[in-house]
């Protein structure tokens, strides 16, 4: 059972987190739960992951749901939202996680995978933003997690995974401003490398990945949750149109 001592700030409120099976999603969707919000997920395939973080979320005295949406499929995305709004009677903050990872030489990136990573973290993002914002209030707030890499581009073979993070700086610049007047925050998390499945920090890449950065190591899923928890909360009030680093100062 919770410690009802313990301070719930999203007390109340409903959240969606796309692709929130695993990695950052999880990480997130779990401290949106122990900080109060029902929660609602999305999954492309690993329907066991999914229910784990669910009972993880109930857990923490709060309702859970696990929906199977693939993020490169306009119609899942627009349903997924509407859904989540109607398990919890309301959608309060919508974080935009689902991803892919697609790293190569620019020349051999064909017209199909490049359809698909646009519309999985663009495309996906756009239309659930778009389906959340009418049922939200004042005090709604729209959360993407991009990548530093959307910034800055270190090495090469990162062109389309680069360029299509970069996209969701726009999104959420223009989001704050269309959304603004009704109280509606939007921003943008971007991490760098991240201890998960998709990035392990013990791996052949690691000790290259962990030499760039300022302090000398990988993030941990739970620092991205974080700094989502702040901006979802009372704390990210008088905050949008914002881009945040959480990459251990590879940016610096």
């Amino acid at each position: 059972m919770p410690n009802s001592a313990v301070p719930r700030p999203l007390a109340g409120r409903a959240a969606l987190v796309t692709g929130g099976s695993r990695g950052i999603g999880a990480a997130v969707a779990l401290r949106l739960a122990a900080d109060g919000a029902d929660v609602a997920l999305t999954y492309l395939s690993a329907a066991d992951r999914a229910a784990e973080v669910v009972r993880g979320a109930e857990a923490a005295g709060v309702r859970g749901l696990a929906i199977a949406a693939d993020a490169g499929d306009p119609a899942a995305v627009r349903a997924a939202v509407e859904r989540a709004a109607e398990h919890f009677g309301r959608l309060d903050i919508l974080v935009n996680n689902a991803g892919v990872a697609p790293f190569g030489p620019m020349d051999e990136v064909t017209v199909e995978e490049y359809d698909r990573v646009t519309a999985v973290h663009g495309r996906a993002a756009f239309l659930a933003a778009q389906a959340a914002a009418p049922h939200m209030g004042a005090g709604g707030r729209i959360i993407t997690i991009g990548s530093n890499l959307g910034e800055r581009v270190p090495a090469a073979g990162m062109t389309l995974y680069a360029m299509s993070k970069a996209s969701l700086l726009g999104l959420t610049r223009g989001l704050a401003r269309d959304l603004g007047p009704r109280g509606i925050t939007a921003n943008l998390v971007q991490p760098g490398s991240t201890d998960t499945e998709m990035n392990p920090a013990v791996s052949a890449e690691a000790d290259a990945e962990r030499a760039l950065t300022a302090l000398g190591r990988y993030c941990d899923p739970e620092d991205i949750a974080a700094s989502v928890a702040h901006l979802a909360g009372p704390g990210g009030r008088s905050i949008t149109g914002a881009s945040l680093l959480v990459d251990a100062g590879a940016n610096a």
